[in-house]
């Protein structure tokens, strides 16, 4: 087999590999740290450590890991609680279309106010 034929064949392999075993190949080559909040999961606490798909498709998964990053439980389901967030926000800033939300200025005139009711008394 070819080194070409053999890199496809690998390839295959892995984009094919169950969760279980790119979660095996995520840990051996990846530092058992969250990439997000930088939380260190040694021991019985890497359970609690997930991979992430960085561009969401979990039928991605080249052999050397760069679609992957290791997520904390909490910041996995962040990041996609985010992504469920964006498609219910809306498209454009409503920000950047600011106008006054208030049309009567009450306190526009107060000074000619005043100024007649000093003379009035004077």
């Amino acid at each position: 087999m070819t080194p070409c034929v053999f890199n496809l064949w690998l390839y295959g392999r892995i984009n094919r590999m169950k969760k279980i075993e790119y979660r095996e190949q995520a840990l051996k080559i990846l530092p058992w740290v969250c990439a997000k909040c930088g939380r260190d999961f040694p021991g019985k606490k890497l359970r609690e450590l997930t991979v992430h798909h960085k561009d969401h498709n979990y039928m991605n998964n080249p052999p050397d890991g760069s679609n992957w990053e290791l997520l904390c439980i909490y910041c996995h389901d962040n990041e996609h609680s985010r992504l469920l967030d964006a498609e219910w926000l809306p498209a454009q800033d409503p920000d950047s279309e600011k106008k006054p939300t208030a049309t009567h200025t009450p306190f526009a005139d107060l000074q000619n106010l005043l100024r007649k009711s000093g003379e009035n008394k004077g």
